[in-house]
């Protein structure tokens, strides 16, 4: 009677135990949100999974959230923390640049995590005085990116254009509806293309190569990708890239139709960071990852080829590693030719300053570019095809305020004050129509003012034949 009873219990315990999956290890789970193609999350999210059954025995799923670009991604994570102040639901961003990370920490909405010693001496703290991890450890750089500009060989020289070297070079004249770029307030890596651009050049000189650049562009893409791919098929000439999305198109379109370039001297190898979210709901998978993405295998995955030993299985990465030993360790097996830690220095790039202006620069890329393209392109236009390109350009890349005066307005926490912007803006609209004789308004004006007239007359004769008929 014993022995049935322990049978029935043991019965009962084990179907209790299948019912509830207690026999099955349940797979943990991670949440990221990040701006990086498919091949970087395809490759890395395989490699982890790997690598994490391997570490702990147990099956890890990975969620990657596409909310738009960097800029797209900052303002979601802003207003989801607004309602849940205490966590969104999502473990790590992933990619991006490092400029939104200072942003980040300055909010609080970034949780700190110490990497292990081994791993942490064997990154390099800087590239050319770019940190590559915050000294307090809520981000760090798994990856670098440099940025530059694409351009169609056979297309320059059949079109007699010149090969460009510099930013200024797509300003020219020249290339006049041949230059390809992107929005900066949805491309994270095209904004940072515009503040290298002001930060290199100086203020004033910057403004003029972004307002003649914009008055050359073809148009503006919703997309930092799709510029290379305008360039691989000739909708453009060149534009505004960064290395990877030039390297892509390169291998796929032939080193002898894409051209790349890194504007001596004027800009940078950055970091392409990543950090843990406040209130991260699996804390030790994130930390996990992070470990992963930042230690020698997964360093060595962003740079060998297809094919190699521990290498990608199916997407060339083709990116930069933040460990200076593995350059030596894949020498040979990788489409990486460049070794950016050997790089001459060229100018320090400060991105802080790149951090606290990141939405006002966007905004006034906006209004003063983007949102006139139509007058400013009709203008420019004109101003080339007159010969009085580099005398109009004075004036059409004049500014609504300073530098000190946009870094004060920053600093000072003005530009947060959606009330106080977008008055801001709306001056700065109505300044960008004044510089290009907006054809909504200022070319028109004296058929407005006749067509007011007319309007004036009817009305006047109507209520007079009204007033005569009562009489």
């Amino acid at each position: 009677m014993l022995n049935s009873w322990f049978r029935k219990f043991w019965t009962t315990l084990l179907l209790a135990v299948l019912l509830t999956g207690g026999l099955t290890a349940s797979a943990a789970e991670l949440v990221l949100v990040s701006p990086h193609w498919e091949g970087i999350e395809y490759e890395f999210g395989e490699a982890f999974k790997k690598h994490y059954k391997a570490e702990t025995g147990q099956d890890i799923d990975l969620k990657w959230l596409d909310v738009g670009g960097t800029s797209d991604i900052i303002r979601y994570i802003e207003s989801e923390f607004k309602n849940k102040p205490e966590g969104i639901g999502i473990d790590l961003m992933f990619g991006g640049g490092v400029d939104p990370y200072f942003k980040l920490k300055d909010e609080g909405l970034l949780r700190t995590y110490r990497l292990p010693e081994e791993i942490l001496n064997d990154i390099a703290p800087d590239i050319a005085g770019s940190p590559l991890y915050d000294p307090e450890y809520t981000w760090y750089a798994p990856t670098m990116a440099g940025f530059g500009i694409i351009y169609n060989k056979p297309l320059i020289k059949k079109r007699g254009l010149p090969t460009p070297k510099t930013w200024a070079d797509l300003a020219r004249p020249e290339f006049f509806s041949w230059v390809g770029t992107a929005d900066p307030g949805k491309s994270g890596s095209v904004h940072m293309c515009y503040e290298i651009i002001l930060q290199s050049c100086g203020w004033e000189r910057g403004w003029e190569i972004v307002t003649a650049l914009g008055g050359n562009a073809r148009s503006f893409s919703a997309a930092a990708s799709q510029v290379p791919k305008d360039t691989a098929t000739g909708d453009v000439a060149c534009g505004l890239a960064i290395d990877f999305y030039a390297k892509m198109q390169a291998i796929e379109a032939g080193e002898d139709i894409i051209g790349f370039v890194y504007p001596a001297g004027l800009t940078v190898v950055n970091g392409d960071a990543i950090g843990i979210l406040k209130g991260a709901p699996n804390l030790e998978a994130a930390q996990a990852f992070i470990r992963f993405v930042m230690s020698e295998p997964g360093q060595r995955l962003w740079m060998l080829r297809v094919g190699e030993s521990d290498g990608p299985v199916k997407y060339e990465l083709a990116k930069f590693s933040v460990m200076p030993k593995v350059y030596d360790l894949v020498e040979g097996r990788t489409s990486v030719d460049v070794d950016p830690f050997a790089w001459p220095a060229g100018f320090r790039y400060d991105p802080e300053l790149g951090s606290l202006r990141w939405k006002m620069v966007s905004d006034l890329v906006r209004v003063l570019v983007i949102e006139p393209h139509d007058d400013l392109t009709r203008v420019w236009k004109a101003a080339v095809e007159s010969g009085n390109a580099d005398a109009a350009l004075k004036t059409l890349a004049g500014m609504p305020l300073t530098e000190d005066e946009a870094t004060e307005l920053c600093r000072s926490g003005q530009w947060d004050d959606e009330r106080f912007r977008n008055e801001k803006l709306v001056e700065w609209r109505a300044f960008a129509a004044g510089k290009y004789g907006a054809k909504g308004f200022g070319r028109n004006l004296p058929a407005l003012i006749v067509l007011g007239i007319v309007i004036v007359a009817i009305v006047y004769a109507a209520v007079k034949r009204h007033i005569r008929r009562k009489g």
